[in-house]
């Protein structure tokens, strides 16, 4: 009976179908003087979380609702768009991947589900390929997609699904939302750890791209300058999350 009731628990707001994804060896765009990076076998979401998987989150711990979050750990523009506590606003979709979420939250919805969030270099492995190659980095048709992609306006209002599948089976890393990663925060360094973000900030001026591997590779540019600007009580209209999950041997 115990382990039924555990199960309802872990799985009544779970609905990510997750892939397996076999781990490798790749060079970051930046960081560690371009350093190979080894990757382990881990699983990830197919989607990013959707409003309708949060909502059923809030629902089962109300402590992240809108009106009863701390302010510590999300700032005045978490969950902004929905009409109350537990109900969304009519332009928004149930399918749409769920924004206006902090990393504090974004960590506590993973762990709820014995998951976590992907590191930067784990979220940057799997994404970096398209439909057909594990490694689409050199391709411009690839970079071009994911340039065209930031130009558009509110693709946060899209469904799930509606971008392409990748090599691995893998939905909207690009073309909806920006995701949050568990160390967000380390991106961007000149020193022999990620640590000292917060004083390199000649980083963030349009020179840092002396520090990338691919000096074209100007998308995943934007997206590691994204992370080095945010704090985990954040919350923006296009920035959401998926969880991954390590691969027990």
């Amino acid at each position: 009976m115990s382990v039924l009731f555990t199960s309802y628990l872990t799985t009544a707001f779970c609905q990510s179908e997750m892939v397996p994804i076999k781990g490798s060896v790749y060079t970051p765009l930046y960081g560690r003087d371009s350093m190979q990076v080894t990757i382990s076998d881990f699983e990830m979401d197919v989607y990013p979380v959707t409003n309708k998987e949060f909502l059923q989150f809030v629902k089962k711990y109300p402590k992240w609702q809108r009106s009863k979050v701390k302010r510590l750990f999300a700032d005045n523009n978490y969950l902004i768009n929905w009409k109350s506590d537990t109900e969304l606003s009519s332009g928004q979709s149930l399918n749409a991947p769920v924004t206006n979420v902090s990393w504090f939250v974004a960590n506590d919805y993973c762990k709820c589900l014995g998951k976590r969030l992907p590191t930067v270099d784990e979220w940057e492995y799997v994404a970096m390929a398209d439909q057909d190659i594990a490694d689409a980095r050199t391709k411009a048709s690839y970079n071009e997609y994911i340039l065209s992609w930031y130009e558009k306006p509110k693709t946060f209002n899209n469904e799930i699904g509606s971008t392409f599948k990748n090599y691995w089976n893998v939905y909207d890393l690009h073309g909806l939302v920006w995701e949050w990663t568990s160390d967000f925060n380390s991106v961007l360094v000149s020193g022999e750890s990620r640590k000292d973000v917060d004083t390199d900030t000649n980083l963030f001026c349009g020179s840092a791209a002396i520090g990338a591997t691919d000096l074209m590779n100007y998308a995943a540019f934007m997206r590691y300058a994204i992370r080095g600007s945010l704090k985990a009580k954040y919350s923006m209209k296009n920035l959401g999350f998926r969880c991954v999950k390590d691969i027990s041997e």
